[in-house]
This record gives C-alpha cells, sequence and structure tokens, in this order.
C-alpha cells in the first residue's frame, strides 16, 4: 500500500515538473516575441527582425511573418516584406492586416505585372485560396459524412417527402465534399512544389535560355511575383504575365 501511494507521489511530482518546464518554455517564448515587438517599436527594425526570422526558424507563424514583413518593410527590404507577407498569407488565407500590408507594398515596386486568367479561373482560385488545406479537407470530411447521412435516411426512411429530401441533401453534400477535397488537394500541391516565387534581386535580365549568352528577352524588378516552371542547375524558368524566361536561382525566392 505504501509502495502504491509512493508511486502515485512521485507520478504526480513529475506530472508537475513536466508541466513547469513546458509553462517556462511557453514563457521564453513569449518573451522572445514581446522583446521582438519591443525592439520593433524602439525603431531597432533590424533587431526585431532577427528575432522574428529566429522564432519563424523554430516554428512557422502567419503572424511572425506578418511582423517580419513589417521590420523588412521599414528598413527599405520591399522584395524581403512582400514575400514574407505572401508567406504569411500561405498560412493564414483570411490575414487581412497581411492583405493590406502586401498590397500596399506591391504599389511600390517597380514591375505592376498581373496575371490575365479567364475571370473563372481566377474566382476558382480565389475561392481555394480563402480557406487551408486544413480547413479544406476537415470541410470536405464533414460534408462526406453528412452524405453519408443523407443516404442511408433515404435508404431506411419510409415517408416519400423524408426520402426525397435526404437524397437531395446527399448528393449535394457528396458533390462540395469532392470540391473541397480538390481544393484542398490543389493547396497540398501549391505548397509542395512552391512554385510560386518573389524577385530578390534589384534588377533581373530574362534570358532566352538557361544560360549567361543568352538573349535578354524581358527585365523584371525586386519584388516582382513569378511561377517557376522547372529548374536546369542553376537556372529556372519563370512565368510572369504571359512573358516566359530563365534567370538564375539566386535571383529569386521561393514563397
Amino acid at each position: 500500500m505504501n509502495i502504491k501511494v509512493k508511486g502515485e507521489r512521485l507520478k504526480a511530482k513529475g506530472l508537475s515538473l513536466l508541466a513547469i518546464i513546458l509553462f517556462s518554455i511557453s514563457a521564453f517564448a513569449q518573451s522572445d516575441f514581446d522583446i521582438a515587438n519591443a525592439a520593433y517599436a524602439d525603431g531597432r527594425y533590424d533587431e526585431a527582425a532577427a528575432m522574428y526570422q529566429a522564432l519563424l526558424d523554430e516554428q512557422p507563424d502567419a503572424v511572425l511573418y506578418y511582423n517580419l514583413g513589417n521590420a523588412e518593410f521599414k528598413q527599405g527590404e520591399l522584395a524581403q516584406a512582400i514575400l514574407n507577407y505572401e508567406r504569411a498569407l500561405r498560412l493564414k488565407p483570411n490575414y487581412k492586416d497581411a492583405q493590406h500590408n502586401l498590397a500596399f507594398a506591391q504599389s511600390r515596386i517597380t514591375d505592376n505585372i498581373t496575371e490575365q486568367d479567364f475571370f473563372l479561373s481566377a474566382w476558382a482560385r480565389t475561392v481555394r485560396n480563402s480557406l487551408s488545406e486544413r480547413t479544406w479537407l476537415v470541410l470536405s470530411i464533414a460534408l462526406f459524412i453528412l452524405a453519408l447521412a443523407g443516404l442511408l435516411v433515404f435508404l431506411l426512411a419510409r415517408a416519400p417527402g423524408l426520402r426525397k429530401g435526404a437524397f437531395h441533401i446527399a448528393w449535394i453534400a457528396l458533390l462540395f465534399s469532392l470540391i473541397a477535397d480538390l481544393n484542398a488537394a490543389s493547396l497540398h500541391r501549391r505548397d509542395t512544389e512552391r512554385a510560386e516565387a518573389i524577385i530578390t534581386q534589384g534588377v533581373v535580365n530574362a534570358k532566352s535560355a538557361p544560360d549567361r549568352s543568352g538573349t535578354d528577352l524581358f527585365t523584371l524588378h525586386e519584388g516582382t511575383k513569378v511561377t517557376i516552371r522547372e529548374t536546369l542547375g542553376e537556372w529556372a524558368n519563370i512565368r510572369v504575365g504571359s512573358n516566359e524566361g530563365w534567370i538564375q536561382i539566386r535571383c529569386l525566392e521561393r514563397i
């Protein structure tokens, strides 16, 4: 009996010690975040940026990317600011502050190139980006369960009105479950391939071939968003608007 009591006490002490350690780690991380915010408020933007980056190296977070973007914008690092606003929106698509600051930063860059998509494609991409991959996946599962429930009611119910309503609920829920699943898969592919990138060099000449001797096709400036189509050695074939060309990979950074 005494051995059992002693074991329970040791277990309780162990759990208490673990809780203290976890609380200390959390408090330390929060302290670093507060210190970084204080440095930003004092105008020490380089220090704040370094601390935000250190925290991001431990764990990606939309707010940290947003704050890092702000600190870099204050230092005149426009391309890096845009890059980190984009990364914040990858993690939190409806982040209004990041959307606003990204639009403002993009208004300051030299190139103002927009994709000329068919309006349905642009609308579908906007809908896809409105939620995170995880949210779309959870929504897809919930709608699929609802579809199964509707099918079950349709098969078991005797009242014609109830069976008809259950049938319509089932096929509509199944359709939207498929749409949600496709959006989740599209976002997963986007984040896995990381084909979108930001030009980080001041001025970049896109070449006709992956070689320095290639013909200059067009010029891009820092902060411009491009899509990487393929890579070959130290070169990347990129598309921006209706233009395609080759630039060195060191001139851009993937979102």
